[in-house]
């Protein structure tokens, strides 16, 4: 008797519940919906459906969920082309996380089911919603990626302190051995693409225009942080860090090829960057989303981090699969190998015209 109590009471939200195409004029108030809701994230923002559209041109197709004239619902979406030049439904593009997020989980499944039936009325290969948490509806899954969230220690110093044995040997040699000093300033934003580029070279991966850094500076610049690694005054890493609610996201990096294994560049630069965050204030830090095959995913689990399965969930409209072109699979592997091999003006060439196709 209590679950269709429950139940009729959600149909009834539903039928309450207006969803309509999000507009520029509805920003302000969608994104202050967004800064106080749980389970809402950066990418829900409207500033990130602004580059994307600015850097790549893709077409934004945003739902809002309002119930009389107060929003209640937000579903960040975009139309995007493939390599193969179908277009698809994607929440959201460039993005590690995406999806519904309403006031109410009934809230949450109207916007799904209107951005179901929009994927439908526009013909398009998939909707793709890249949710955190599992949520609850039964659309086929990708479960290749995990993320890495925890909590912040109360002091700088707990940060080392808490981390593994051999990690924390690590992070103590590149800092008192080698002298590494992190520095932050969103002029390094070029340091940032060019190393990113050359880390995305080696494993065979387009990489993302010096346009996509320098238009996320000018849209967001108040939730950006830019940070520099140096050894001995050359730059041997950096990482872009997006700040929302009470999260640091430390979301792009980039090595010098090398520096991780000569002075342990990596390891200093996430202590450092989670000491800085504990300076500001922040609670959590968020090592953001990896392949659990990848090496990166080995590295955060070195750092002591645990893995948090991330919920890529698919409506399937013209395509019959779920997309299949990623690292992890050996047809692939010729591709990036071919890639690896090319030199560094093609790498940067390319990466720039491919951008748009690998969302």
């Amino acid at each position: 008797m209590k679950e269709t109590l429950v139940r009729r009471q959600e149909d009834r939200t539903r039928e309450a519940c207006l969803v309509r195409p999000g507009t520029s004029e509805d920003d302000t108030v969608r994104d202050a919906f967004v800064n106080a809701t749980p389970g809402a994230t950066f990418f829900h923002l409207s500033s990130w459906r602004n580059l994307v559209a600015s850097t790549y041109g893709h077409e934004p197709k945003e739902l809002l969920a309002f119930e009389g004239d107060e929003l209640v619902g937000v579903l960040p979406m975009m139309l995007v082309r493939s390599l193969g030049g179908r277009r698809n439904l994607l929440s959201m593009p460039y993005a590690v996380y995406g999806g519904p997020v309403g006031r109410t989980p009934a809230v949450e499944r109207a916007l799904l089911e209107r951005a179901k039936s929009l994927a439908e009325e526009l013909r398009v290969g998939h909707l793709e919603l890249r949710y955190f948490d599992a949520p609850d509806n039964d659309l086929p899954e990708s479960d290749l990626y995990c993320t890495f969230v925890r909590d912040l220690p109360e002091t700088p110093e707990e940060v080392l302190e808490r981390m593994p044995k051999k990690a924390r040997a690590e992070c103590r040699k590149a800092r008192e051995r080698y002298g590494l000093e992190m520095t932050q300033g969103p002029w390094y934003v070029d340091d940032l693409s060019r190393l990113f580029l050359r880390n995305k070279h080696q494993l065979g991966s387009p990489a993302l225009p010096i346009a996509h850094f320098r238009g996320i500076l000018e849209q967001m610049e108040d939730r950006v942080s830019v940070h520099l690694v140096r050894h001995e005054r050359k730059p041997v890493a950096a990482v872009m860090g997006f700040h929302f609610q009470d999260t640091l996201i430390a979301y792009y990096a980039g090595t010098e090829p090398g520096a991780d294994r000569a002075v342990k560049a990596s390891n200093f630069m996430y202590l450092a960057l989670q000491e800085w965050a504990v300076e500001q204030g922040f609670r959590r830090f968020d090592f953001c989303r990896s392949r659990r095959d990848s090496g990166a995913f080995s590295f955060k689990k070195h750092q002591g981090f645990e893995e948090h399965p991330l919920h890529y969930r698919f409506h399937l409209v013209r395509n019959r699969t779920l997309p299949a072109f990623t690292p992890s699979n050996p047809r692939t592997r010729f591709l990036r190998k071919t890639w690896a091999k090319t030199p560094q003006w093609f790498a940067r060439f390319g990466s720039d015209r491919l951008s748009r196709y690998l969302p």
